[in-house]
């Protein structure tokens, strides 16, 4: 028997599902009622050089690399369930973007094109799971995959705000200052990182990217408040529980 080749003609035939279809993710447009679907969510490790050189990584432009979190991590709450498993789960605030059009070898000059728009999102990452995983030469997931794990503000469309390239990006916790950097710090620039990872995978509309963190990443505990933001882009605030 011949098989669809792919879900939406599967979805499209009628065919009953064996187990409910699981929820596509949404993420929040600040002002409006619509909301943004999410396909994948792939982040930018150290992608600015104080961070590189505080996680004892190289500040040149080596190639960058990538890895991916779940579309469920994602979550727009406000609540930071503390994870199982880890004892040191370190915050780290990026600026996220979010595709409307994708492709493969995109050029760096048609990259922005791609974009709907901005957000400020957190990476939270269990840093002495990461720690192991980086000793063995495994991969990450472990450390940035769990569940909750990439808290986002609500989104703002690039034909409202344009395309910032410089712009503080910042975080507290409990009201003291932990992270503070500008978005031109960034080793890799948005519409290189876009033509990068596209060399890569195939990006469509829906995807989400984290664009990676400045130095000054450090641990949480149960009853902080993790308030972060982007100037001109939004804000985000996390009780962790």
């Amino acid at each position: 028997m011949l098989l669809p080749k792919h879900t939406e003609e599967i979805l499209m035939s009628g065919a009953e599902t064996v187990i409910p279809v699981p929820k596509t993710v949404m993420l929040p447009i600040a002002g409006e009622t619509s909301v943004f679907p999410v396909r994948r969510v792939y982040c930018v490790g150290q992608n600015y050089a104080d961070h590189a050189i505080e996680m004892g990584g190289d500040p040149t432009r080596n190639p960058p690399f990538f890895f991916q979190k779940n579309p469920d991590n994602l979550v727009s709450n406000g609540a930071f369930p503390y994870p199982s498993q880890s004892s040191d789960v370190h915050h780290e605030v990026e600026c996220v973007i979010v595709l409307k059009e994708g492709g493969s070898d995109i050029p760096v000059e048609k990259a922005l094109d791609c974009i709907w728009g901005y957000g400020v999102g957190l990476d939270f990452t269990r840093r002495d799971l990461q720690a192991v995983a980086k000793k063995a030469g495994r991969p990450w997931e472990l450390a940035k995959a769990f569940e909750h794990s990439a808290p986002v503000g609500a989104l703002v469309p690039a034909s409202r705000i344009g395309h910032p390239h410089k712009a503080a990006i910042w975080l507290k916790v409990n009201g003291e200052t932990r992270q503070s950097g500008d978005l031109d710090q960034m080793i890799w620039k948005v519409p290189e990182i876009i033509a990068e990872l596209s060399k890569l995978f195939t990006l469509a509309p829906g995807d989400v990217i984290f664009t990676g963190t400045p130095a000054g990443v450090s641990p949480v505990v149960k009853g902080d408040r993790v308030e972060c933001g982007i100037d001109g882009i939004g804000t985000l605030s996390v009780t962790v529980v």
